[in-house]
């Protein structure tokens, strides 16, 4: 270990000023930290930076990978309660659940009722910013619906009128973050643009979750797309997956778009998924860094997790698998632990699950068994096509 005590530095003169061409350094590395005052991201930072954005008035420093808003503590949109909400299943009341069910993340068991929904419904999708839990869009026995409703996560009770989306539609991707939610494509009504033989979307609405009233446009996605899913961190939202009709019949897609939370606009390609799928999880599986996308239907019913890092964009990377190949379960996480709840399981009557499954996002590998959801209206039938979110 070496030590260095300097009092001052001069020039030839006490008053000149000191010029270090090769920088002052240490370990070999630039102690200097760089500031720039720009409407958007200093295109090559480095870890120190200081970005003044000029456009939100607002102070961000490079670390990480991703630039770090100060003067604020972070927001989350996790918690140790996971919720999930509505289903689908093939035989009484309409097809739809208004069922709503909780766990604590934290401690592996079976679900515990929370509550209804104010109508009965499947295809939604959900957000949450740590303590209100929206469930938007989603399909009655008759129609796509354009409703938003919120409920309390900390709180058991029933689902309360929000407001309404730009679009009525179901099969929709949910994602945002501790302030902003954000609804994605999905499949409902006539769009220009979209493909003759199905009513797909690739709209981006966007909400303030604590403040109840109706949607406004976003952006869209990079082409129209149902059977979505998304993923997100503080900062950033990608959207994985789907189906595609513009060729005239369903093909799976591996397409990501991603955009910034808080910056409306179109999406923009981040990468593929490690198969192209559809019919993934509804709801966020993420921590500040990973962010998750599983399930869904490609050549078969897929028991694929794959991964991402949210601030770099490229391609997927196998995790691990779940316990069976499942389309559509509902998913939460509290930062930490990966929640994978019910789905529609492959195999022999294609029947549906009442599983729930758990994955440490940090950690590549199988998912294990957490508990049970519970029957809906008696039947194990209703949990798929659900979906969910956490907070406290």
């Amino acid at each position: 270990m070496s030590t260095i005590k300097v009092d001052e530095i001069f020039g030839d003169q006490p008053t000149d000023a000191v010029d270090l061409p090769n920088k002052l350094k240490v370990g070999g590395a630039s102690v200097e930290q760089g500031y720039t005052a720009s409407g958007s991201e200093p295109s090559s930072p480095s870890n120190g930076d200081y970005w003044w954005d000029t456009g939100n008035n607002k102070l961000y420093k490079y670390m990480d990978g991703g630039f770090k808003e100060l003067g604020v503590a972070a927001g989350s949109f996790f918690g140790t309660r996971g919720v999930i909400a509505a289903g689908y299943g093939t035989q009484a009341n309409g097809y739809g659940a208004d069922t709503i069910q909780y766990i604590t993340i934290t401690s592996p068991g079976n679900a515990t009722d929370f509550g209804d929904l104010t109508r009965r419904m499947y295809y939604n999708a959900s957000h949450s910013d740590g303590s209100r839990m929206l469930v938007a869009g989603g399909r009655t026995s008759s129609s796509y619906q354009n409703s938003i409703e919120y409920l309390t996560i900390g709180t058991t009770g029933n689902g309360t009128d929000f407001g309404d989306m730009t679009e009525a539609r179901g099969i929709l991707a949910g994602g945002g973050d501790a302030t902003r939610s954000l609804f994605a494509g999905g499949q409902g009504q006539t769009n220009t643009g979209a493909p003759s033989n199905r009513n797909e979307s690739r709209t981006i609405d966007y909400v303030t979750t604590g403040t109840a009233g109706n949607a406004t446009d976003f952006g869209d996605l990079s082409y129209f797309r149902d059977y979505l899913t998304a993923t997100a961190d503080l900062t950033r939202t990608v959207i994985g997956g789907g189906e595609d009709y513009s060729g005239g019949g369903n093909s799976a897609v591996t397409t990501m778009d991603y955009v910034t939370t808080q910056t409306t606009g179109n999406a923009a390609d981040f990468g593929d998924l490690t198969k192209a799928r559809y019919a993934l999880n509804s709801g966020v599986i993420a921590n500040s860094v990973r962010g998750i996308f599983t399930s869904g239907y490609g050549t078969t019913y897929e028991n694929i997790i794959d991964y991402i890092t949210i601030q770099t964009a490229g391609n997927a990377t196998d995790f691990g698998d779940t316990l069976q190949g499942l389309l559509d379960p509902a998913t939460c996480s509290d930062g930490t632990t990966g929640i994978i709840a019910g789905g529609s399981r492959g195999g022999s009557g294609s029947q549906d699950d009442n599983t729930i499954q758990k994955i440490t996002i940090d950690t590549a590998g199988n998912a294990t068994d957490f508990g049970n959801l519970n029957a809906i209206d008696g039947q194990d039938s209703f949990n798929k096509n659900n979906t969910a979110a956490s907070g406290t």
